[in-house]
């Protein structure tokens, strides 16, 4: 199981080094040819990608079986990655940033059904465990590794190593992942799914997931730029990411192990990260310089490490076997609006005020949501 596993988390860290490692370069590659807007349309295109259509190919995954979705998916990341090398043409980034969004919508919700699939429900808090570490991984150090890339041979050296790995995976993910077959469907209507997409065991984890994904796109992207304003140098600030991603990462599997045991109840524990991850939003308003910065960052990847193998665990637990595929796809739509909704609330709040302002509002929203995924409900389970 943990050697067919580990390409599924792969995948996962495909997908969120794909999206933040050539966003965080884009202004740079387009500044001087583009004006703000056609920028914000750039950046939007992957995600938005991601938000029409991880629902219909989870769907599509759960009726031809989530491998061949996993695979083409990732050989599609390539094609998309590599036809701008070959393009060279700096005006195909949208067009190819367009086609990697779509490639990610395919192949991240596949493997997130697959992990639930090979393995046994009494394992799912691990094995989500590591899944989401790499995903989370990838979302912190995309920028920096990114940044390194262009650096050295701009965004075609970039969208090359995009397109070498996700190939690399597709091939690793073909000998490595056995075939799952799909299982018997029972006939779904429309409001069967509205019914189930609104029932707390889908709508819990995936705030859940919105609020985390929300809170780590804040602290990649807002507490560099909080610290540089206490004076910090870039590598003080980079040390920032990196210290968030490490605790994030370390927490997941560890958080998910508790789950595993016993010891750990996902309500409890969901709500328990989301407070935690607004704590630190609330030190990186409140405490100034160097140790509100790192304080911080550890609090952020504590909460984020906690919180999310446990909804992504929960979503496995409450959804029939034959529906992962489509509700993980759904569940992804939660984590891509906290990905951008998140900097979007603390911009727009420190624009108005100041950026501490922002990093309380955001603490605001996230404590709401975990007062809702402990809240009880008179709603009976599908």
């Amino acid at each position: 199981m943990r050697n067919a596993t580990r390409p599924l988390y792969a995948a996962g860290f495909v997908t969120a080094f794909g999206a933040h490692s050539i966003a965080a370069g884009l202004g740079g590659y387009v500044g001087g040819h583009a004006s703000l807007l056609t920028l914000g349309f750039l950046l939007a295109l992957y995600d938005g990608a991601e938000v029409v259509l991880k629902p219909v190919f989870g769907s599509l995954a759960d009726r031809v079986g989530p491998r061949p979705v996993l695979l083409a998916g990732l050989v599609a990341f390539s094609l998309a990655s590599g036809a701008f090398v070959l393009a060279g043409d700096p005006a195909m980034v949208g067009l190819a940033r367009l086609g990697q969004g779509a490639a990610a919508s395919a192949f991240s919700p596949a493997a997130g059904a697959l992990v639930a699939r090979l393995s046994p429900k009494t394992s799912h808090g691990r094995v989500f465990g590591g899944y989401g570490a790499w995903k989370s991984l990838g979302y912190t150090l995309g920028p920096l590794l990114g940044g390194v890339l262009t650096t050295l041979g701009g965004f075609s050296l970039l969208f090359g190593v995009l397109a070498g790995l996700a190939l690399a995976v597709a091939g690793w993910a073909a000998l490595a992942v056995p075939v799952v077959p799909p299982l018997p469907r029972t006939r779904q209507t429309v409001l069967d799914l509205v019914r189930r997409l609104r029932n707390p065991g889908f709508l819990r984890p995936t705030f859940t997931l919105a609020g985390t994904t929300a809170a780590l796109a804040v602290g990649v992207g807002f507490l560099p730029v909080s610290g540089a304003a206490d004076g910090l140098g870039p590598v003080a600030t980079g040390a920032t990411v990196s210290v968030l991603a490490l605790c994030s990462a370390l927490a997941q599997p560890w958080a998910g192990h508790l789950r595993d045991t016993g010891r750990l109840k996902d309500r409890p524990g969901m709500a328990a990260g989301l407070g935690l991850t607004a704590g630190g939003m609330l030190l990186a308003a409140l405490v100034p310089g160097i140790a509100g910065v790192l304080a911080a960052a550890v609090a952020l990847g504590a909460g984020i490490g906690l919180a999310t193998p446990l909804a992504f665990a929960h979503l496995a637990a409450v959804t029939p076997p034959d529906r992962l595929g489509q509700t993980m796809g759904a569940a992804e739509v939660g984590r891509e609006l906290g990905d951008s909704g998140g900097p979007l609330l603390v911009g727009a709040i420190a624009t108005a005020a100041t950026l501490g302002a922002g990093f309380a509002g955001l603490a605001a929203v996230l404590v709401v949501a975990g007062i809702a995924v402990l809240a009880r409900t008179t709603r009976p389970a599908p």
